[in-house]
């Protein structure tokens, strides 16, 4: 699963923490591989979207669960092509699916998410269809590990998992599991 919520750092923390998430890669989504760099991604106008892509064990945490921690944890949902700081099309809130279960599932919760009324905005998340992945830089991987002191870290991510830990307790894994970077060879999509 491939989900697109704001600056990659921040996402792939969160997910790290989740119990059954065996793998969070930062990368692209929405574009070509030839202008899947963070330099060309950042002008926004690749059509990628920083993204983490997210492996799971179905055995340990659903799809439902990672969509409640994704709606609720790791981004605001109302936010069009923005997060906090972060503004333009690559920070986007999107769901790449796989399959047609997965997307008829995200827009199932998007629908009773927007019935309940939620959110006081309307939700902009984009459901798409997969189109492919492209890790990011090595330098991106694992940041909030590697940077927890640095002020956009402390200041936009620490709060977002500190709050998977306060109100997903079921969910928290302490120890985050940390990416294994994939090489073209080893892909399989």
């Amino acid at each position: 699963m491939v989900f697109s919520g704001g600056c990659f750092w921040g996402v792939q923390a969160v997910f790290e923490h989740v119990k059954g998430v065996l793998n969070a890669t930062a990368g692209y989504a929405g574009g070509g591989a030839s202008t899947a760099t963070y330099e060309q991604v950042s002008t926004g106008r690749t059509g990628h979207a920083e993204s983490v892509r997210v492996v799971y064990e179905p055995s340990q945490v659903s799809f439902g669960q990672l969509l409640q921690v994704f709606f609720f944890v790791v981004h605001d949902p109302t936010e069009l092509n923005r997060q906090g700081p972060d503004h333009g099309p690559q920070y986007r809130s999107a769901i790449w699916y796989t399959t047609p279960e997965q997307a008829r599932a995200a827009r199932a919760y998007i629908d009773q998410l927007t019935a309940a009324k939620a959110f006081a905005r309307p939700i902009v998340t984009q459901v798409n269809a997969f189109e492919g992945f492209s890790p990011s830089e090595t330098y991106h991987q694992d940041y909030l590990i590697h940077h927890p002191h640095q002020l956009y870290i402390v200041i936009n991510d620490l709060p977002k998992v500190a709050y998977l830990d306060r109100d997903f307790p079921s969910l928290w894994r302490e120890q985050p599991v940390t990416c294994r970077t994939e090489t073209a060879a080893s892909r399989t999509w």
